[in-house]
């Protein structure tokens, strides 16, 4: 009998050990396939709507700035961890529609970067220029923008109903597309002004916001069905962050607890694989949130 439950015991010994050994070598392995490093192809769509105006959001153009700076330094963080050799990311700035300020053009055009068209010399000049290249220019818009006061807005809504697929995913899987949205949340232009009953190409504080600022917002919409006309449900390739959603109304703050709920529910219908929409803070704060959003793989 002794000798049975020795024999017992150093078999269950053995199998323990051998397990410890195989979850551990798989866990090692998730880690490994967890780790992978994607190539960013980074789309950022700006809002040149009366929100940057220095009378209305006086911080607006610094905020912007600000959060692009700390995504262009995560574009070059991952320059880094894949190498000078296999570093093929892609980022570019959008409007839509475009401006009709050829000067704005010809400064967009400086900022469309494609590594996997240059060798490692053109690498090392976005490395060492992406930051500065962006701020420097990004102001250069917006002093152009508010010196002709010429507020164009951006029409989001047919952005992502006509564009976004052909623009902002790329076919090659090794990719990481990613899209963020600088505005305050409030969707209006003058192309794009239609409802198919609750839902709405635009979202306007003085217009259809304003029968939802109630304790039971969130009840009343769900009930309504209000919200963003859908159009497609085919992004599941992509990821979105929208930044700087303000109330334009300080009286009115509930608005963008509304704008959050309502552009996180139209990207669930569109199928985008992970997403967030974020209320304007100091760019200290907000740059945590790109960072937990951007290193969430």
């Amino acid at each position: 009998m002794k000798r049975l439950f020795f024999i017992t015991i150093v078999a269950f010994l053995i199998v323990a050990c051998s397990g410890g050994s195989i979850n551990k070598d798989n866990a090692d392995n998730a880690k490994k396939v967890n780790f992978k490093e994607k190539q960013l192809n980074i789309s950022i769509l700006l809002d040149l709507s009366d929100r940057i105006s220095p009378k209305i959001n006086p911080d607006a153009q610094k905020n912007d700035i600000e959060n692009i700076k700390t995504i262009t330094e995560f574009f070059k963080s991952n320059m880094t961890r894949l190498g000078a050799y296999k570093a093929k990311g892609k980022i570019r700035i959008f409007f839509s529609p475009p401006p009709a300020n050829a000067n704005i053009n010809s400064i967009v055009s400086k900022l469309i970067i494609d590594c996997s068209k240059m060798d490692n010399k053109g690498r090392k000049s976005v490395y060492d220029n992406i930051t500065g290249l962006y701020a420097l220019n990004l102001e250069q818009i917006y002093k152009e923008t508010i010196a002709t006061s010429a507020w164009e807005g951006s029409d989001v809504w047919r952005f992502f109903k006509d564009d976004v697929k052909d623009f902002c995913i790329e076919k090659d899987t090794s990719y990481r597309n990613i899209m963020i949205i600088l505005t305050d949340g409030y969707l209006y232009h003058k192309q794009s002004v239609f409802n198919n009953e609750n839902r709405f190409t635009y979202l306007l504080g003085n217009s259809n916001l304003k029968e939802y600022r109630k304790q039971n917002w969130e009840q009343m919409v769900e009930q309504n069905d209000f919200g963003i006309k859908t159009e497609r449900k085919d992004l599941s390739e992509m990821e979105v962050l929208v930044l700087e959603i303000k109330a334009e109304n300080a009286s009115n703050k509930i608005d963008e607890d509304i704008l959050q709920f309502l552009w996180k529910k139209w990207f669930k219908e569109m199928n985008i694989s992970h997403f967030e929409a974020y209320h304007s803070d100091l760019p200290a704060n907000t740059k945590t949130r790109i960072d937990n959003f951007l290193n969430q793989k």
